[in-house]
């Protein structure tokens, strides 16, 4: 399997088909299995689809360190410069428009032609003086002490609102719902305690304008956890090029509940 290595820690990914170059960065602990609806469909279309576990998730190794936004966008960083891409597009899930956005500002948009953050968490999730319409702190607090007690039992919990149980046109089958679950577990669970930290406390304001390059966001209107009002209408106001588009009954998994539209959004605007 492929492999590259970052600071002592080896991170696992794919790559399929050729043409444009397109990295997916997975969100909150899911891995690069979550990509696969997209990652087949768009290499069949001609374009090279790469994506790849987080440290701490799925196949890469967990040093027990090193979930912030920092050093997550090192590791793209080092994914991008070793398979030397250029004119990529990096397609985010949730917090892998975190690690995107702190990219542009670590590293620049030299070797970026496009971006794509879909359910992104950005740019702030925390209720605070200064951001009002947040999340209570008292919520992201539960989350890691559901996390601590029961791990596999809080992450099925959460799996069929994130595939839409119950929106008009969801009907995720219960094959599906324990496939993602399945997925998640596979990180280990310093990773998704750490990550879960980050999500919930990183305040990326004051970066995402570093973000240059044509972004196109895609949001769900019925996202409970990450409402598009506190996340994706605000990026798109502090991202220079952004576009939003934003879809009607579908939550934070849309890139599975909504796969066949997410994949013809996706392919029109990186062929643009």
């Amino acid at each position: 399997m492929p492999f590259i290595e970052t600071d002592n820690t080896r991170l696992f990914y794919q790559d399929w088909g050729t043409g444009k170059p397109v990295l997916f960065i997975h969100g909150w602990c899911v891995g690069a299995g979550m990509w696969e609806y997209q990652t087949t469909a768009l290499a069949e279309e001609g374009l090279r689809c790469i994506a790849y576990d987080q440290r701490g998730c799925g196949r890469s190794d967990d040093p027990g360190r090193g979930f912030d936004y920092d050093t997550l966008a090192d590791d793209l960083a080092a994914m991008i410069d070793h398979l030397d891409l250029r004119d990529v597009v990096l397609v985010g899930h949730s917090m892998g428009g975190g690690v995107i956005a702190q990219y542009f500002h670590r590293h620049g948009a030299h070797r970026i032609a496009q971006a794509v953050l879909i359910a992104t968490t950005t740019p702030y999730l925390r209720k605070s003086e200064d951001n009002p319409e947040g999340i209570d702190a008292a919520i992201f607090d539960n989350v890691i002490a559901q996390l601590k007690r029961d791990r596999p039992q809080y992450i099925a919990s959460l799996a069929p609102a994130f595939l839409g149980e119950g929106l008009p046109g969801c009907n995720p089958s219960p094959e599906m719902t324990q496939w993602v679950v399945n997925l998640v577990l596979q990180a280990s669970p310093r990773a998704t305690i750490e990550m879960a930290r980050t999500n919930s406390e990183a305040d990326q304001r004051a970066v995402m304008a570093s973000i240059t390059v044509p972004t196109l966001l895609i949001h769900g209107d019925a996202d409970a956890g990450n409402p598009v009002e506190l996340t994706s209408c605000k990026s798109a106001e502090l991202i220079p090029r952004a576009r939003l588009k934003i879809y009607e009954n579908a939550e934070h998994g849309l890139i599975l509940s909504h796969k066949d539209q997410l994949n013809q959004d996706l392919l029109e605007f990186i062929q643009r």
